[in-house]
């Protein structure tokens, strides 16, 4: 995949901070995600001095995987919430950069547009590679929102500084909810709509379920045939 060079990373905290200003222009809000055949998990994990990202290729709609692709890189910045794509995001694209396939989608583990500039790292990756994602936290990074329904599909919008930058979204009944935000090129309800189908009974999406899994060392069954009409072929 075609990687853009759009800035340095070896940045000082202020210097990330103006990137991230001049990037969220870039940012396209609008839905231009077209047929989807594939969807891309992207998971990434830290330890000590290094980041190990891993990005899982699904079949979509049945959600079969396809590929795998890690990558190992060295930190290079320091932890400061807010700006974690600057600490992140160069072994994710090493990772993307070693993918055959060309995902149609990419759903990533953190933050979209639910970020204090609007810019979280599915939002940054999204940009960087010009393809649809979505951000997909386990945890809520800033705004505030209300009760969420205990069946698969409620949820509740995310607001802050009285804007709606998200929603978080029940995936599965009685744990809690996902928190789902724009990344680039695609809207908030296409967005809901990908993460509920690529639920497969976990509070997890399984693209991104299944990139931890292969961080965490598992490798992918070998693909099936996909069913057609009632035939394997």
């Amino acid at each position: 995949m075609r990687i853009q060079v759009l800035h340095r990373w070896d940045l000082s905290p202020a210097e990330a901070i103006a990137v991230q200003q001049n990037l969220r222009t870039k940012v396209v809000t609008r839905n231009e995600v077209g047929q989807v055949r594939t969807v891309a998990g992207v998971d990434i994990s830290t330890a000590g001095e290094r980041a190990h990202a891993a990005i899982v290729v699904l079949r979509f709609p049945d959600l079969q995987p396809l590929e795998a692709a890690e990558a190992d890189l060295p930190l290079t910045f320091p932890y400061i919430p807010g700006l974690l794509a600057f600490r992140e995001a160069p072994a994710i694209l090493a990772a993307i950069e070693r993918l055959q396939t060309e995902p149609d989608l990419f759903l990533v583990d953190g933050q979209g547009l639910a970020h204090p500039r609007r810019m979280g790292i599915a939002c940054h990756v999204g940009v960087v590679i010009d393809k649809p994602s979505i951000g997909c936290a386990k945890s809520l990074l800033c705004g505030h929102h209300g009760m969420v329904g205990p069946k698969v599909g409620d949820y509740s919008p995310i607001e802050h500084q009285g804007e709606v930058i998200g929603v978080a979204l029940r995936t599965k009944e009685g744990v809690s909810p996902v928190y789902i935000s724009v990344g680039h090129k695609v809207d908030l309800p296409t967005a809901i709509d990908y993460v509920l189908r690529c639920r497969g009974g976990y509070r997890i999406p399984e693209p991104i379920r299944w990139a931890h899994r292969v961080a965490g060392g598992e490798r992918l069954p070998k693909p099936q045939p996909r069913a057609e009409q009632g035939t394997l072929f």
